[in-house]
């Protein structure tokens, strides 16, 4: 008897009853059975329901590798008749719900895989690696329900979207300011899906929301109008930054096509090189570049106007000051307006729409550089999810990355 309780321990199988083991063959079967009290409930919701069949009769749960072996947890697998959920499979303590390997195997493969490559995983666990997307969706459920509420207490989020495959296929995130953890994602990127997750939030909660950083996507903004219309929206100085590198790049452009028109080809190809010492912010030159750049100011001052105008939008982001950077940026925009630079005075009237949210973001000194570190990781996450076949698995695997679900190992505490 003391035997069986020891294989018990070794396959995670709690408090449950085991009938025998099989020790034959390259594989270790152990027979087991639920306790009393936990036969006969629902496979979901855990509710004890009426019995409605036997189901298909026995069948098995993969459990941990004891040592070289591979491990089998063997049991009856009879339906329930849940008022809820209907006609179901009852539950088993040592597994969930639709699963074909017990816990302990399924939180080890989310941790793994949030720690190693695919190939390793995959040769760790015996297994696909879109069986290992099932597993992760899973327990992503699962932590869910037991782990705090990831949405209580937001008041300052951050909205963003990663592209995760060709054909304007996104993957659009929200991230928590004051915890840095990734709190709800979803596939797409429109105002209808992220009004889902203003849905699940509730009224009372969305008004609780004071700021929201985000680049200048009108879906973001149709979708905060609709569901909190007194959150203040910071934009992203990163976003409004690149707007005036390409911008200078519209006019680096425009200088080579009018080398090009003079039968330059020596000119155009100096500009074309000079592109980095143009994009670069001053402190970062190299000393060619710096030369690169004095030439600029030397020979084409249009150009050098362009580049000025880029550099002193960015420094606007860096005053310390508040009313120092706001005055600062209604400077720059009456510069850009007078610039004769097309498209600088069409930023201008792109940044003046933007005023408001510019300036918020000059007050409260907010920006979506969590989200974007976000979506750095996810990237990477993207090409370690290759073969998942939906975004649920590789959402599910961004969530134990960065929402705080992933499940310690089996017998290992989070700390």
């Amino acid at each position: 008897m003391r035997v069986l309780r020891v294989f018990a321990r070794l396959c995670g199988l709690g408090r449950a009853v085991v009938e025998d083991v099989d020790l034959g063959g390259d594989v270790v079967v152990v027979h087991a059975r639920p306790k009393a009290k936990e036969r006969d409930r629902c496979g979901r919701c855990g509710r004890r329901s009426p019995g409605y069949d036997r189901g298909e009769g026995r069948r098995r749960w993969r459990a941990l590798d004891l040592g070289t072996i591979q491990a089998y947890v063997e049991a009856e697998a009879p339906r329930v008749r849940c008022r809820d959920h209907g006609v179901i499979v009852a539950r088993v303590p040592w597994a969930r719900h639709g699963a074909w390997h017990t816990r302990d195997v399924e939180d080890q493969a989310a941790w793994l895989a949030t720690q190693c490559s695919k190939t390793a995983v995959t040769r760790l666990l015996r297994a696909s690696w879109r069986g290992v997307g099932g597993i992760l969706t899973r327990v992503v459920a699962d932590r869910r329900a037991q782990v705090a509420d990831p949405l209580e207490g937001l008041h300052r989020i951050g909205i963003d979207e990663v592209s995760y495959r060709r054909g304007q296929r996104y993957i659009m995130g929200v991230i928590d300011h004051d915890t840095g953890r990734l709190v709800w994602a979803a596939d797409g990127r429109d105002s209808t899906i992220l009004g889902e997750f203003f849905t699940l939030l509730g009224p009372e909660r969305c008004q609780a929301i004071a700021l929201v950083s985000c680049d200048q996507g009108s879906w973001i903004r149709r979708a905060l109008a609709d569901h909190c219309p007194d959150a203040v929206v910071c934009m992203d100085p990163f976003h409004v930054v690149k707007l005036a590198t390409d911008a200078l790049d519209e006019v680096r452009r425009e200088v080579w096509r009018a080398a090009r028109r003079r039968k330059d080809p020596a000119g155009a190809r100096w500009l074309k090189g000079a592109r980095w010492a143009l994009w670069k912010a001053p402190e970062r030159l190299t000393g060619r570049q710096q030369a690169k750049l004095a030439q600029i100011q030397a020979t084409n001052r249009r150009l050098y106007r362009a580049y000025l105008l880029k550099e002193q939008l960015r420094v606007v982001f860096h005053e310390p000051s508040i009313d120092g950077a706001i005055e600062m940026l209604e400077a720059w925009i009456a510069w850009a307006q007078r610039s004769r630079l097309p498209s600088f005075v069409k930023l201008a009237a792109t940044i003046r729409k933007d005023r408001q949210a510019i300036v918020a973001t000059l007050t409260h000194r907010l920006s979506n550089a969590r989200m974007e570190g976000a979506n750095t990781t996810i990237r990477l996450i993207i090409r370690r999810a290759y073969g998942f076949k939906d975004a649920s698995a590789l959402i599910g695997l961004a969530m134990l990355t960065l929402g705080g679900l992933c499940p310690p190992l089996p017998g290992r505490s989070l700390t």
